[in-house]
């Protein structure tokens, strides 16, 4: 039995790992992205999620009224001056979804948390993850999770942000603006020798750690062989970030385009400034990814609004409901400023940020405890999907993940399925 006292263990990149405790004794690779050579500006993917869903009759528009003529629901009304480009789309779900306040465990995945025998809990690659393997390689950041300390009232269910690795492991995220800030722009108060001095400390580390697992591999059943294998997969993960760290090491932050946050923002002024924080991280190519996993129970409050967000969600006719039209109206004219400032913000070539973008707000749930047609809205001219149209699907409960497959497809990431996907959506592809 080897000696449990050997177990390393390694801090990097804000994980601690270390060999798995094995019942014996008491990696898949990330797909590798291309630089871009083209010299066209570089798409960029930013996922917007919410928890608790949205008040089903003012927020969604009417299903008579298909196509680009449809007249914008109270809920939606703050983005009518943007109406001819964004979509709404209806008719589409995560089938395996039976959770009823789990509003983006498994919105981005599409996965079963059942399929894996004697688990309770499961889940897979998410769509941003999909999306950074291949629009990642040539930015400081592969991608940027965004989140809120205000968790527990915000209806997201289990994660630490909307990201989900290649294994279904959590991937956390910023959970503040100033933390955001900083990581985006804060330069380094170490010298550059002692970060290199540190880098090749947690690399020698690593190959200790490796060195361990290697030498207990042979001594191991077949259940502790898998749990390995998993382990191998998280030691592989850190690689990639190490190499990643190492190959921006000497390359200075960019200077920050906008003013550091103050402490203490939350809720609608803690949205916008996280909105602001995107278009800021998008305008320098600091990163092409960012998922925002928004709170809502701040939100209610900074609208003094006096209902806890679980009783919004379960919303009855009077103060209730209005309350919660009075949260789908606060969002929406959050989502608005931000799709100003996407298309106020140049690019070099004259072209806007927006017209390089694709963002999708939503969330898992519909309302109440329905898990059906989750609401969904994309803008942005970076997937060639189309825009200022409300399509309303044929065939209901249509796979979420129809949509992050026809999204993935159009930013380049050329994957053949993602989640349960059954296919691309043709009704929201352009030609």
């Amino acid at each position: 039995m080897p000696d449990q006292s050997r177990r390393r263990f390694l801090s990097a990149a804000g994980t601690m790992i270390a060999l798995p405790a094995f019942e014996s004794w008491g990696w898949t690779r990330r797909l590798a992205a291309a630089a871009d050579n083209s010299g066209a500006r570089p798409k960029r993917v930013v996922f917007l999620g919410f928890g608790w869903g949205v008040t089903n009759d003012t927020w969604f528009p009417d299903v008579k009224q298909a196509g680009g003529s449809y007249i914008l629901p109270e809920g939606l009304k703050p983005l009518e001056r943007h109406k001819s480009d964004f979509t709404v789309i209806q008719g589409l779900s995560n089938q395996y979804n039976n959770e009823a306040h789990w509003g983006s465990t498994f919105w981005l995945t599409g996965a079963n948390r059942y399929s894996e025998p004697g688990q309770s809990f499961h889940n897979s690659i998410s769509a941003d993850q999909v999306a950074a393997a291949h629009l990642g390689a040539d930015t400081r950041f592969s991608s940027i999770q965004l989140g809120s300390e205000d968790v527990k009232t915000s209806g997201h269910g289990p994660g630490l942000s909307l990201a989900w690795d290649a294994r279904g492991k959590p991937i956390s995220g910023l959970d503040n603006p100033v933390g955001a800030f900083h990581r985006l722009f804060s330069a380094d108060s170490l010298p550059l020798e002692q970060r290199q001095a540190k880098l090749a400390q947690r690399r020698s580390v690593l190959d200790a750690v490796l060195s361990d697992a290697r030498r207990v591999e042979r001594k191991l059943n077949r259940g502790d062989a898998d749990k390995l294998d998993e382990y191998f997969q998280s030691i592989r993960d850190i690689e990639v970030r190490l190499s990643k760290e190492e190959q921006w090491l000497s390359i200075p932050k960019p200077g920050a385009p906008v003013q550091e946050p103050h402490e203490g923002l939350a809720g609608r002024d803690e949205i916008r400034m996280m909105y602001e924080l995107i278009v800021a991280a998008f305008r320098t190519d600091s990163t092409r990814v960012i998922t925002y996993r928004q709170p809502v129970g701040t939100l209610l409050k900074s609208l003094s609004i006096k209902f806890a967000p679980h009783d919004v969600s379960h919303y009855l006719p009077g103060e209730r409901t209005v309350a919660s039209q009075q949260r789908d109206t606060a969002q929406s004219e959050l989502l608005a400023t931000l799709i100003d400032q996407l298309k106020a913000t140049k690019e070099p070539d004259g072209s806007s940020l927006f017209d390089h973008t694709i963002l999708v707000y939503g969330s898992n749930i519909r309302t109440i405890h329905y898990l059906d047609n989750c609401p969904t809205l994309i803008a942005g001219r970076g997937a060639g999907l189309k825009l200022g149209e409300h399509i309303v699907l044929k065939e209901k409960n249509t796979p979420l993940c129809n949509l992050w497959l026809s999204l993935l497809n159009g930013v380049g990431a050329k994957v053949k399925s993602h989640g349960d996907s059954t296919g691309t959506l043709s009704e929201v592809l352009v030609g």
